[in-house]
């Protein structure tokens, strides 16, 4: 099939670009490289059309998107301090861009796949989380998808097939700042022999979710004959930011104890999804499991 991958070079988009190469799918990238890299795309490049572009250029993206069967939108700005210092920025490219790939597929009838987020549920008492649980993030950069998602139901009533995937916290090879920071941060501390930093008391959950589980739950979200929902992506599983941080240290052998520091604004409490839905619809499952991946990272 032919397929559209926006923000194609960021990190979870290289990743779905590589799989839906590997499963022999027709390829172009739309990406504007604000903040995704050409070499995330070096082992694909010769597979793949690439379109420097971006989503907010609405008559650019008609033309690009004429001729396709599918978009995967994972163009997005996706760092929440930041997006207490420019929230309008935030909107124009997490809202307002991702309008203009919906209104495109409602002219071109063709299925949108996007990526949504475990940040519009904001703080929950209880976990884990289902779907209908209220929304009600606490920054602005969740606030954004939460937007997206009223857009998404509006067009799907006017016919477009939509999927909203809420990706819960990503984790693997390439990870940037901007998706999973803390275990980004937590292993560029332990290479340099210094001590993780929490931020806040380090109770925090988080479910840490394989970026090559979230390509493929795209992909399979995709191929399905759902035609509009908003599912949780994640393992299911939590574990507290302090456990992480020390679980990382005894891995690597060094006698550290973590540094704990002022929270962060914005940060969410508690963030464990229940992926039920996403496994009965999509028939999917995560399989990478975090500590594996840590231990083959750190040593």
């Amino acid at each position: 099939m032919r397929f559209v991958v926006t923000g194609g070079a960021g990190f979870v988009g290289s990743h779905l670009v590589k799989l839906l190469v590997r499963e022999g799918h027709q390829v172009k990238v739309i990406d504007n490289l604000h903040t995704g890299k050409m070499e995330n795309l070096e082992k694909v490049i010769e597979d793949i059309e690439f379109c420097k572009l971006d989503i907010q250029d609405f008559d650019s993206m008609e033309k690009e998107l004429k001729d396709t069967e599918g978009v995967f939108h994972q163009a997005a700005l996706t760092v929440v301090q930041d997006s207490f210092k420019i929230p309008e920025k935030y909107h124009n490219v997490n809202v307002d861009g991702t309008e203009n790939i919906f209104k495109i597929a409602q002219k071109n009838n063709f299925k949108v796949v996007y990526a949504s987020s475990s940040s519009v549920y904001g703080h929950q008492d209880i976990v884990p989380i289902l779907e209908n649980f209220e929304k009600k993030p606490i920054n602005p950069y969740g606030k954004t998808k939460l937007d997206d998602e009223v857009l998404a139901e509006k067009y799907a009533k006017q016919g477009v097939g939509i999927i909203g995937l809420r990706y819960f916290n990503i984790f693997g090879k390439g990870q940037t700042l901007e998706y999973a920071g803390v275990i980004t941060k937590f292993l560029d501390r332990l290479r340099d022999k210094e001590s993780p930093i929490i931020f806040g008391t380090g109770s925090q959950i988080r479910d840490f979710i394989h970026v090559e589980d979230i390509a493929k739950a795209n992909l399979l979200a995709m191929k399905s004959d759902v035609s509009f929902t908003h599912a949780n992506i994640g393992t299911g599983n939590s574990i507290s930011i302090l456990e992480l941080a020390k679980i990382m240290i005894d891995i690597s052998g060094l006698k550290l104890e973590p540094i704990m520091e002022k929270a962060l604004e914005g940060d969410i409490e508690k963030s464990q999804s229940d992926n039920s839905l996403a496994r009965k619809l999509f028939n999917w499952k995560p399989e990478k499991r975090l500590e594996d991946w840590l231990k083959e990272t750190i040593k």
